[in-house]
């Protein structure tokens, strides 16, 4: 019978907060930004902070990984070296790395994890990969079942891929757009985010064919029903993408998938949870109350015209009913969803733009807003800040307890605790004390004071009081004891996780190309040593490094052509527009340019 497969649910932190509130609501895995160089520069953290969420994850044997994951300069080499050997030495379990000089560096035996930004789509690069000692890889979004499927037949490397949150639309790693207008490279951290700006498509002869619309800006990604499916297909850690999403966002999306994935594991036994403990929770996860543009399965089945989220890149939220009618100071509403007072709702306006306002106060279905805004009947209504959901997650809204058994014994100078948890952990702790008879039955007053684990991680399965004689104990004694062996248990736990202790040694496979150019993303002397070790002849400079003109700064599996019914291939579809079409956006212009081969739309910057 072949080994249940631990999966892992892997939450994002944009601080300490986050990571421990990520925990608390069932994640076994957080990823959080190192100091430096990660691939969001904002969501950079102290080593004190880390150390402090290692420590609150390991309690419940769940992982922190650091994300380290922008390519590096020569001058940063030797301080990105230091600062793996702090975070090793704070117990941070992997590394989220893109840049190969990493794999050259001394390095601690910690776990390094191949990030998105690596390109990882083909079974043969993955492959590659893991020959290098990568523990685990992260997926592109763009792949589809099939093709994660084929990558897990082909490799024994565990297997990462996002099922929730904000959509790239370039691959990972292969956008160049930010770098190319503003200098602010994604692949540093700084990514300006132009995919979510509104364009205007215009056609070889100056004709505009689209006005004023987010044409690169795509829904959020939400798997939550296919998880199964993933799994099946071979997939180990389920991430959540939001490293720069706020605490409640984190709190409410990662409920929600551990409930999901916990109704899978019940029912597949070939499944377990990567941590320990299980969660309570003081309210009802729902997606649609957290950040979203919508939600699409992307490229998971088959492509679709339902990825786009044109009108707007701001989060619409939950849809809630349609206007019915104005009168002075309200609007009337048709809807089976309630509002509350303080409520935020938005809506599409009459030209295309996304609106909105606060409301006051309800009456029913009756709605005063702070400001009355231009809306018309049957306009469709969202609501994009639920003000009493916000209110149970800005207090204490889960809580996460290891099961223990519990064993109180006699013997002969005293008595003895034993506390055994989930884990197989065990402790015993004895009270020597002269024994005297109670006067009235005790076995019931003992097990509630032994019941009294409090704001310990520990709560009581089981509770057994196996003495000859109605034995008493004093309630304090008793209190002393209970509090003795959750000491010893908690130690023991912290001794016995177990951190992945491989080390990387240098290897010399070949790589998947035997030419590199700008889309290798080399910026240091370092990591063109690598390639040429692994039989790459010739390397180009990263584009950050060297800006190459006239380069395509996106590659998107995304299509506009397909979106608008003029796909050749899948449509059979025939524009009345003439090809190449341009993107503008004020003075900029972009060059779209359509890979049939490789079903692939590409950016060409043509300033």
């Amino acid at each position: 019978m072949m080994k249940p497969r631990k999966i892992e649910l892997l939450a994002p932190a944009k601080n300490l907060e986050c990571g421990i509130e990520a925990i608390n609501h069932g994640a076994d895995a957080v990823y959080i930004g190192a100091p430096k160089f990660s691939a969001r520069a904002a969501a950079g953290n102290t080593l004190e902070d880390i150390a402090a969420l290692v420590e609150h994850a390991h309690l419940y044997n769940a992982k922190v990984h650091v994300a380290l994951n922008t390519i590096l300069r020569d001058d940063e080499l030797k301080e990105t070296e230091e600062l793996i050997w702090e975070l090793y030495k704070v117990g941070v379990d992997a590394l989220i790395v893109q840049d190969m000089a990493i794999t050259r560096m001394n390095l601690p035996p910690i776990a390094l994890h191949a990030s998105t930004q690596n390109d990882n789509r083909t079974p043969e690069k993955v492959q590659f990969m893991e020959a290098t000692g990568f523990e685990q890889v992260v997926l592109p979004r763009e792949l589809s079942l099939a093709e994660i499927k084929k990558i897990h037949e082909a490799t024994d490397v565990a297997l990462e891929v996002f099922v929730h949150g904000a959509l790239c639309v370039s691959y990972s790693g292969q956008c160049y757009v930010s770098q190319a207008l503003y200098g602010r490279s994604a692949n540093r951290g700084e990514c300006a985010q132009v995919c979510r700006l509104p364009f205007n498509l215009v056609d070889a002869t100056g004709k505009v064919i689209v006005r004023n619309k987010h044409l690169l800006s795509l829904k959020d990604l939400n798997q939550s029903d296919h998880l199964e499916e993933l799994l099946d297909a071979g997939v180990t850690s389920l991430k959540i993408e939001g490293r720069l999403k706020d605490v409640s966002y984190v709190k409410n999306v990662t409920a929600y998938y551990r409930k999901k994935l916990d109704e899978i594991i019940e029912r597949r036994p070939e499944y377990i949870r990567a941590s320990s403990g299980h969660c309570k929770y003081e309210f009802t996860p729902q997606l649609d109350k957290s950040f979203s543009r919508g939600a699409t399965n992307y490229f998971l089945f088959n492509r679709s015209k339902d990825m786009s989220s044109m009108d707007t890149p701001k989060s619409l939220g939950e849809e809630m009913g349609t206007v019915k009618e104005l009168r002075g100071n309200y609007l009337t509403v048709a809807g089976v969803k309630s509002f509350n007072n303080g409520d935020g709702v938005c809506f599409i306006n009459e030209q295309g733009d996304l609106s909105g306002f606060r409301i006051n106060k309800v009456e029913t279905n009756k709605l005063f807003p702070h400001e009355m805004p231009d809306v018309k009947p049957r306009t469709v209504l969202y609501r994009n800040f639920d003000q009493e959901f916000e209110k149970l997650l800005a207090r204490k809204s889960a809580e996460r307890k290891i099961d223990v058994e519990i064993n109180l014994t006699e013997n002969n100078f005293g008595f003895t605790l034993s506390l055994k948890d989930e884990d197989g952990n065990a402790v015993s702790v004895t009270l020597p004390r002269e024994k005297e008879l109670a006067r009235t039955p005790q076995a019931d007053n003992l097990r509630n004071q032994l019941s009294k684990l409090g704001n310990t991680p520990f709560e009581a399965a089981r509770i057994d009081v196996e003495f000859q004689e109605n034995w008493f104990i004093p309630a304090s004694a008793l209190a002393e004891l209970r509090r003795e062996a959750v000491d010893k248990l908690l130690q023991t736990r912290k001794i016995n996780f177990r951190r992945s202790s491989k080390k990387i040694v240098p290897t010399s496979h070949p790589f998947t190309k035997t030419e590199l150019t700008y889309l290798g993303n080399v910026m240091n002397a370092e990591a063109e040593s690598f390639y040429l070790d692994h039989g790459v002849k010739s390397v180009q400079p990263a584009f950050e490094k060297v800006p190459v003109e006239g380069a395509t700064v996106m590659f998107c599996k995304y299509c506009i052509r397909y979106n608008m019914g003029y796909c050749p291939v899948h449509q059979g579809g025939k524009s009345p527009y003439t090809e190449p079409y341009y993107l503008t956006y004020k003075d900029k212009k972009f060059r779209l340019s359509f890979d049939c081969k490789k079903c692939e739309m590409k950016v060409i910057n043509e300033q």
